[in-house]
């Protein structure tokens, strides 16, 4: 099928079919007139792809958990290093975490200090109106 038609079944716009192919996740054949010719194991690629990249995977890891996955959900088969992988992504993102709770609660200390100095200040605003 034409990469058009890769687009229509799998709902994926075909410049992020493009970039999946220079990321090593597609691999078309090409037909004798250049145009990108994709075999129906094309679509599960895309779903698996779709689905990885959902759970916070990069393209380069999904790259070298491609071969592992099986099946639309995708299920990931015992391969090489494969734990590894999954357990510093998932390292990375428990550190991303951390670091956003963090810039959270400094943002709101310092919104509650400012709010804090406001209110002080239009009550000492009062008094001296009042005098």
């Amino acid at each position: 099928m034409l990469i058009g038609e890769l687009s229509r079944q799998t709902g994926v716009n075909t410049h992020q079919l493009r970039y999946y192919e220079v990321q090593g996740l597609l691999e078309p054949d090409r037909g004798a007139n250049g145009y990108r010719e994709y075999g129906d194991d094309a679509v599960l690629t895309v779903a698996q792809i779709r689905r990885l990249l959902e759970a916070g995977l990069s393209t380069q890891e999904i790259a070298y958990l491609l071969p592992c996955a099986t099946g639309t959900a995708p299920d990931l088969e015992p391969c090489p290093e494969l734990l590894d992988t999954l357990r510093a992504r998932l390292h990375g993102l428990d550190e991303h975490i951390d670091t956003l709770a963090r810039s959270r609660q400094a943002l709101h200390d310092y919104i509650e200090t400012t709010e804090q100095r406001v209110s002080e200040y239009y009550r000492g605003c009062e008094v001296v109106a009042g005098s």
